[in-house]
């Protein structure tokens, strides 16, 4: 690899083709197909973001057993993303991928019911890794923690990229994935629970929520991420199966 350098001269008609196109923001309901998004449009509507990030990585991954760390982190990764991808399609499920500890999704979720059923998936998350912890144990493998960062608001897309570089993704303005990454570097910390709520996205999954989840969550008032909610839920059929040994 030799790189010949950046050709300005000839590069400044692009840059000022990808200025002069972009026209127009829409606040729509919910989000496009990936395929209609555009370079000349920018779409507004409300998007939640979930991160789902280990603790103490450092830690796990300095260790010398590769085989061993291999066999955690595929477990940790394949059932998670399982539990963000089901029953899901590209209206609604619009990003999903692993930064550094980090695996993480990004929904359109128009509706609080939306809103509700990522909850839901954090839910599944928290429990699972107690499945996970248990077979790891099972082997004399290392058990980890997560924190779960879960965030909502009303969110600008562009498609980033240009149509010739081969690289076209979607680009999140405003905060959102910022937000939900904190929000899980808090779990699972300091007497913090493993799943931390954005104070919008809490308000908005108990509209849905019913009265006796009200209880699950404790409020921390942060002059630095803001008010947030924080909880230690699973899916109870789920952890009862795990508690009295995964028999089937």
């Amino acid at each position: 690899m030799k790189f010949s350098g950046y050709d300005f001269r000839g590069r400044k008609k692009t840059v000022e083709e990808v200025l002069d196109n972009t026209d127009e923001v829409t606040e729509v309901s919910k989000f496009p197909r990936d395929a209609d998004f555009t370079y000349s449009h920018g779409y507004k509507a409300w998007a939640s973001t979930i991160f789902v990030s280990i603790r103490d990585s450092d830690s796990l991954f300095s260790k010398k057993d590769e085989v061993g760390i291999s066999k955690i982190i595929r477990g940790f990764t394949s059932e998670i993303i399982d539990i963000l991808r089901k029953d899901t399609d590209d209206t609604e499920l619009k990003e999903i991928g692993i930064r550094s500890n980090s695996l993480y999704a990004i929904y359109s979720t128009p509706k609080k019911g939306d809103i509700y059923d990522l909850a839901t998936r954090a839910f599944y998350i928290n429990t699972y890794m107690n499945m996970l912890n248990s077979l790891l144990e099972a082997r004399n493998l290392s058990t980890i923690e997560i924190g779960i960062g879960l965030a909502a608001q009303n969110t600008l897309v562009v498609k980033a990229g240009h149509e010739s570089s081969g690289i076209q993704n979607l680009m999140w303005i405003g905060g959102l994935v910022t937000k939900a990454f904190k929000l899980s570097d808090l779990g699972n910390k300091k007497g913090i629970g493993p799943i931390v709520m954005s104070k919008t996205f809490h308000s908005n999954y108990l509209q849905r929520a019913k009265y006796k989840e009200k209880k699950f969550w404790r409020k921390v008032k942060n002059s630095k991420y803001g008010d947030f909610y924080h909880g230690d839920v699973v899916i109870s059929d789920f952890n009862n199966w795990i508690i009295h040994g995964m028999k089937s």
